[in-house]
């Protein structure tokens, strides 16, 4: 799956953003996806993930509740709500051969080039 991200850019605390990633390749409706983040200084992290059917989502405790991840036929989207300093950092999306979801790198095979997301306070 060949995955290219877009939708970054700079809000303010409080804001909301809406991240895409559209996806090309015969695999992409058996493909589970996810979108991780790398902050400045730290190592890349899960965010959420959606499972290739789209009927189940997991999420890391640090957005549940404010991030949405959905996708639809050629893309997957991640929506930001209620953003935060802390959530500055690239975001990637990954996908993996497998219809259910993973939340490590490892479970994930293809990758997009990233988009930055910066938060002010």
């Amino acid at each position: 799956v060949q995955l290219q991200a877009s939708g970054g850019g700079l809000v303010q605390a409080g804001g909301s953003l809406r991240l895409s990633c559209a996806a090309s390749g015969r695999s992409f409706s058996r493909s589970a996806m996810a979108w991780f983040r790398r902050a400045p200084g730290k190592e890349r992290e899960f965010v959420a993930a959606v499972s290739a059917s789209g009927g189940s989502q997991v999420y890391a405790d640090s957005v549940k509740g404010r991030f949405t991840i959905s996708r639809d036929n050629v893309k997957i989207f991640l929506q930001m709500t209620n953003l935060k300093p802390e959530d500055t950092a690239v975001y990637y999306c990954a996908a993996r051969d497998f219809p259910n979801t993973g939340n490590y790198e490892g479970a994930y095979g293809d990758w997009g080039q990233g988009t930055l997301v910066t938060v002010s306070s």
